[in-house]
């Protein structure tokens, strides 16, 4: 019977060392490839996309001839209204702009001539103008007509506060409700805005 030797048998176990390194080869070699996963996640997106156009190929292909043609006409057509809807905007918006430009300089002409306009008027209200010069006003009246300029502020009228600037009120027995008494500068508008408000003296019922 052969005696047992213990340091024959310790030798001829594996290393510590090496078995461990065994063991995270196999681990290394069953865990999955998160790499691969990320790459196929990010790729999924333009796969979906290619097979979208895939598909929409084929569909262009299993139309006749005829149904290629109508199909292309129908998105030319689309084409075309969107662009004519593009151009109608902008058009129209261009116009918009062009009138308020337009606005702008006869509201600056006028504003610099109120002065002589405002000594017009009282020259027709406190005396006689010869011909000559009730010409010349009258010129320059349609001249501003011709551009939409509206002259307004009567006596008599109905005292409006969004359009009169009252610099006196009056106390008067007979009125039954705020009047315009007198005008002492006119107002001047464009449509329905207000260049100047026409100053006035307001008749008002005794309290």
């Amino acid at each position: 019977m052969a005696e047992f030797n213990k340091d024959d048998y310790l030798k001829d176990l594996p290393d510590a060392d090496d078995a461990a390194a065994g063991l995270s080869d196999q681990d290394a070699a069953a865990a999955p490839d998160a790499t691969c996963d990320a790459d196929a996640g990010e790729q999924a997106e333009p796969l979906e996309e290619t097979a979208a156009q895939n598909d929409e190929a084929q569909a262009d292909d299993s139309l006749t001839p005829l149904g290629k043609a109508k199909k292309e006409a129908a998105d030319y057509l689309e084409a075309l209204q969107r662009e004519r809807a593009e151009f109608v905007n902008f058009r129209n918006r261009t116009a918009k702009e062009q009138e308020r430009f337009r606005q702008h300089g006869i509201i600056d002409v006028l504003t610099a001539l109120l002065p002589a306009l405002d000594d017009i008027d009282r020259i027709r209200a406190n005396s006689e103008m010869d011909d000559s010069f009730k010409a010349v006003a009258a010129k320059i009246d349609k001249t501003f007509e011709k551009f939409g300029v509206e002259k307004f502020g009567e006596a008599g009228e109905d005292f409006d506060p969004t359009k009169h600037d009252a610099i006196l009120h009056k106390p008067d027995e007979t009125a039954e409700k705020e009047t315009v008494d007198t005008v002492v500068e006119a107002g001047y508008r464009i449509g329905d805005r207000v260049i100047r408000a026409a100053r006035v003296v307001v008749a008002s019922p005794k309290s």
